[in-house]
């Protein structure tokens, strides 16, 4: 059908389409496409009988509904890079709401050409473990390579490690509730905006003052599954730095599950809470805190930056020191 339709081309005046209601445009070869339908359909209706013209708009129309919705479906779910990712080593504390610190963290980043790689390690003070490795492009949009994330001990009470590719291969292996050993392997259609271990890098690329796009993330039920993230640009909170005031972009982050199961958690309790992620905007942004659910049917935890804390050394040591050197 659409070789058809680029064999019978419009005419020039007839070649653009209006933009949709959502702020995403669509490629130029689906206004062509689109434009190739509506004149198509406007030359059967001059044409061709009433009965047939009625069953051909009719089909015409389903078509050009599809072809939207899988042209915008394609081009709109993409980031684009506006800030590079490169070389980082970040020091970060996890805590629950109250204030009392769970665990401490190293995140480190490095960049290879247009292919980055990030490593989340979390150490806990109970011995836990919490590991998140993401591996993405950054050629003109971000794009998930392959997703890694382990989180095991006596914090969580299923233990799980799942990976993510990006040719759809999802597999989780996790304990159940007797102590047994489970693997789930799924082949999932991945959409292109899916964001595990990507979401504070997206936030920094993002316009607030325009509609966000949603994500789409996997999650392990321990089943893997493809849920929605809706982000809200809520509003700029105040902080500060050694005294010195500052602002953060305070977004929001409102999980979608979708389906069935989407109707039914709230009524029982299974919605996950929202999720809150505080953004220093400007010409280099960067993360400044969050809270977030820790796993499923888990509490909040908050992480914050920190900064190293040197030994006590007395005035006097510090003098004797230097006179030995």
């Amino acid at each position: 059908m659409i070789l058809a339709l680029e064999e019978a081309r419009p005419p020039t005046e007839r070649s653009a389409l209006p933009v949709p209601a959502r702020h995403y445009s669509l490629s130029t070869n689906c206004k062509k496409q689109m434009a190739g339908i509506r004149w198509c359909a406007q030359k059967h209706r001059r044409f061709v009988a009433p009965v047939v013209d009625d069953m051909v708009m009719k089909r015409l129309l389903a078509a050009s509904f599809v072809l939207l919705t899988f042209c915008r479906m394609v081009m709109a779910e993409h980031i684009p890079v506006r800030f590079t990712e490169g070389v980082t080593h970040g020091f970060l504390a996890l805590s629950t709401l109250d204030g009392a610190q769970i665990a401490v963290g190293d995140l480190t980043e490095v960049a290879h050409g247009n292919q980055v790689t990030t490593r989340l390690i979390y150490h806990f003070k109970d011995g836990s473990l919490q590991d998140e490795t993401t591996v993405f492009s950054q050629r003109r949009y971000f794009s998930l390579i392959s997703y890694h994330l382990v989180q095991k001990g006596p914090t969580f009470p299923q233990p799980t490690d799942m990976v993510v590719s990006a040719n759809g291969q999802v597999t989780v292996r996790y304990v159940d509730d007797k102590g047994d050993e489970k693997t789930e392997n799924e082949h999932l259609k991945l959409p292109p905006d899916l964001a595990n271990g990507l979401v504070l890098t997206l936030l920094k690329n993002v316009n607030p003052d325009t509609q966000i796009p949603q994500l789409s993330m996997v999650v392990a039920t321990p089943k893997p599954r493809i849920v929605k993230l809706s982000i809200s640009s809520e509003s700029k909170d105040p902080f500060t730095l050694a005294g010195s005031r500052r602002e953060a972009l305070h977004f929001v982050i409102k999980v979608e599950i979708g389906g069935l199961a989407g109707l039914v958690a709230p009524l029982l309790g299974k919605q996950p809470p929202d999720a809150h992620i505080w953004i220093i905007g400007g010409e280099a942004p960067t993360f400044v805190k969050s809270e977030t659910l820790s796993y499923l049917g888990g509490p909040i935890w908050r992480t914050e930056l920190i900064s190293p804390v040197w030994p006590h050394v007395e005035k006097g040591e510090s003098n004797e020191k230097d006179s030995k050197k």
